[in-house]
Order: structure tokens, then sequence, then C-alpha cells
């Protein structure tokens, strides 16, 4: 049995998005602090892994949102190692709410033990796997999915370019995994304004667009000044919701940094309960969208 390690994070005002909820990035940052302190705990504290000069990297990370988390809640993020193999490990977390232990949120993170100098993958050493995973992995780990292939980019793909800032870089010099989330986020902001649909126009016709399901493939490391175009385009999934594609590519040789698949649904503002996507907003982003949403 793997190690299982608890983690309580008090949602901060500042955390919070404009409908009041604990931002979506913000989950991502909760989840390295937790494996932060998960992998402590068992001896690998962050100064160990610096003097050892290696380091773990996010290749990978899955998350569902099934609940909002609020200002002022408490989140215990309860995260585990699901497997090892030669030069990766998955870490799975839950989000529950303390005081009612509803589930929040679970999640993924496909990690990826590298060598510091070089940042070439290295085994992970047994000893390793074995304080992380004192009993023993009883089951051998099961096939990675492949990130879903995207479908075809459409015409009305909308394009966005951001330069890396000093405050997207972490101690790696590498823009923080969370800090995609937000370019991902973004970017959907600026696609809607770009089709005319901004928040305030959505807020005033009584419906939101939440995002439900991240799934983020980082392939390079991007750095401090980094031009980056991102692009973006949608895909329907039903009347309800729809699957919003991005890809971050370095803008100076098209090489591709990361890319995610969010799903989106949306819903009425006073009941909080799903909506089937309003006409007049899919035939505002037609040219937006890879393929036909059904009738």
């Amino acid at each position: 049995m793997p190690a299982v390690h608890v983690a309580s994070f008090r949602v901060r005002h500042y955390e919070c998005d404009a409908y009041g909820h604990l931002n979506n990035a913000n989950y991502i940052r909760y989840m390295q602090e937790a494996a932060f302190d998960a992998s402590a705990s068992v001896g690998y504290s962050k100064e160990r892994y610096e003097e050892m000069g290696y380091l773990w990297l996010a290749h990978e990370t899955r998350i569902e949102y099934l609940q909002p988390a609020a200002y002022g809640e408490t989140l215990q993020v309860k995260t585990w190692v699901g497997d090892f193999r030669r030069v990766r490990s998955r870490r799975f977390y839950e989000f529950h709410r303390a005081g009612d232990d509803a589930l929040i949120a679970r999640a993924s993170t496909d990690w990826v033990y590298l060598e510091a100098a070089s940042e070439r993958p290295a085994v992970v050493p047994p000893e390793m796997i074995a304080a992380f995973v004192p009993e023993g992995l009883t089951d051998p780990p099961g096939p990675r999915p492949h990130f879903p292939e995207p479908p075809p980019r459409p015409d009305g793909t909308f394009r966005h370019h951001r330069r890396v800032e000093w405050r997207d870089i972490d101690t790696a010099h590498h823009v923080n995994n969370a800090v995609y989330f937000n370019y991902i986020e973004d970017v959907a902001i600026q696609v809607a304004n770009h089709f005319g649909w901004p928040l305030t126009r959505s807020e005033a016709a009584g419906f939101a667009a939440i995002a439900r399901e991240h799934h983020i493939e980082y392939r390079q490391p991007a750095v401090l000044d980094d031009d980056l175009e991102i692009s973006t385009w949608a895909a329907p999934d039903g009347r309800a919701t729809a699957y919003r594609y991005t890809a971050i590519q370095r803008a100076r040789d098209g090489e591709l940094i990361a890319q995610a698949r969010t799903r989106w649904v949306w819903v009425d503002l006073q009941t909080r309960r799903p909506i089937r996507i309003p006409e007049e907003f899919i035939t505002a982003f037609r040219a937006n969208l890879s393929g036909e949403i059904a009738p």
C-alpha cells in the first residue's frame, strides 16, 4: 500500500474567481504543495532532492471539478503514489471539504524523474520507491492513456500571444505547471471576447460556462521572455457541454510546449444547473468549432 498524505488548505479570498469559487489554477497549486509535503514526509524533501541533484517535473495532469469550493472553506487534499515506471510516477489526489467530507475534485499527475543539471530522465531508485510504497505495489502499473488527439483546427481558430513573465517562473526556471492553467483560462476569455461574448454579456443573459475537467500535457519547458502563441478551438460534446482545445507553441520555432483539452459545461447562474448551450452563442462561435453540434 502506498503512503497516504493529507494536507489542509484554507481557501483565501485572492484565490477565488469572479464567481467566488476557488480558481481552477489554484487547485493545481494545492496539488503541488501537497505533493511536496507528501514527499518530504517519507524522507525526500526539496532540500534532499537538491543535494542529490534530481527533481520531478510534471508531464501530464488531469483534474475533474465536481463541486465548487468557496472563500473561507478548508480543503483537505489527500494524495498518494499510484505507480512507478522506469523514469515516471503517477500521483493521485482527492479534494474533500472539511466538515462534511464532500468530494470537491479528483486529479492525477504523471511526474518524470530528471537529473537536474541535464534535465534528462533518470531511473527512479528502488530505495525511493520503497519509501513511497513501503508495502510494495500490489498491481503492475496500468497503461498510460495517450493525450486525446485534437480534432482538426477550423478556419476560425483563435490565436493569442503571451510573453512569459518573471512571475510565471518557478525555482526550476521554467513556467510553473499551474501557470499554464492561467494561460488556458485567459485565452478562453479572450476568444469569447473576440466572438462577441464577453463575460458581462453571458452574465446579463443569465448563464456561464464553467470548466468541469482539464487534461494537459506538458511537452517542453517555457522560460522567461519566451513569446508563446496560444491557439484555441472548440468541439461539441452534446448540447450542454463542449471541449475547448488549446495548443501552446513557442513563437520563434513553432515547437509545441503544452496542449490541453478542457470540458466546459453551461449553467444557469441562478440555479447553477446545466443548461443547453444557447443557440445565439453557438451561432457566434460557429467559425471556431470543429464539427457540428447535434440538434
